[in-house]
């Protein structure tokens, strides 16, 4: 991807006021991935990190302590890994690899973000506009492409990918990708995915469920 932090991104559009108050931000898983192995593993009562992989700090610990929360929840020793070890050495997997050896991490259920979609969302206060209402207003405006801030709103769609993986076996166990459209605050956002996602792994038998 882009050099530019994908978090930092989103940040800006949220500030800016990209994400639309009407609309939810609700988390859609479009794709996942269950190893034949996964049914083999479990991880209750046992240590699994959560990891956010972001150059943006503030969101990655929050990422990370939510994603804790929830798994903990669910039966696990779950840790945040920015706790575990310097933020230098978990961006290679030849230093990350033995701080989570030695602090006897089972499981990593690491959450990537790899796209953001920023498209035209058409409504209907779009036709009424002076670009759209009559022929000549709309032939200036499809000659110029002019784009008037806040006759045309923009759909914001945010794509993370998570997966889970056994520590022990170096194996793939799990992965998802989830959409997320307009989210209106990225620690709300951050929030829900946490438990969207750990709500998924629940469905796939990789967590238990909620005590009540």
């Amino acid at each position: 991807m882009r050099k530019i932090t994908l978090w930092t991104t989103l940040t800006t559009l949220a500030l800016i006021g990209v994400a639309l108050a009407t609309i939810s931000a609700a988390v859609t898983f479009t794709s996942t991935f269950k190893s034949v192995d996964a049914g083999a593993v479990s991880f209750a009562g046992k240590k699994v990190a959560a990891l956010v992989i972001s150059n943006d700090d503030s969101l990655r610990m929050a990422g990370e302590e939510s994603l804790a929360r929830e798994l903990s929840a669910r039966g696990m020793q779950a840790v945040a890994t920015y706790r575990m070890a310097p933020k230098e050495e978990l961006r290679s997997a030849e230093t990350a690899r033995p701080w989570f050896e030695r602090a006897g991490v089972e499981g990593i259920v690491a959450v990537r973000p790899v796209g953001v979609d920023t498209r035209q969302a058409y409504t209907a206060a779009t036709w009424v506009s002076p670009n759209y209402s009559t022929l000549w207003g709309y032939y200036g405006y499809g000659w110029s492409s002019v784009y008037v801030f806040g006759t045309v709103p923009k759909e914001t769609r945010v794509s993370v990918e998570t997966t889970i993986y056994s520590v022990s076996r170096n194996q793939l166990l799990w992965a998802a990708v989830s959409e997320t459209t307009n989210p209106r605050d990225m620690r709300e956002f951050v929030d829900d995915l946490a438990k969207e996602t750990v709500k998924e792994m629940q469905q796939q038998g990789l967590a238990k469920g909620q005590p009540r």
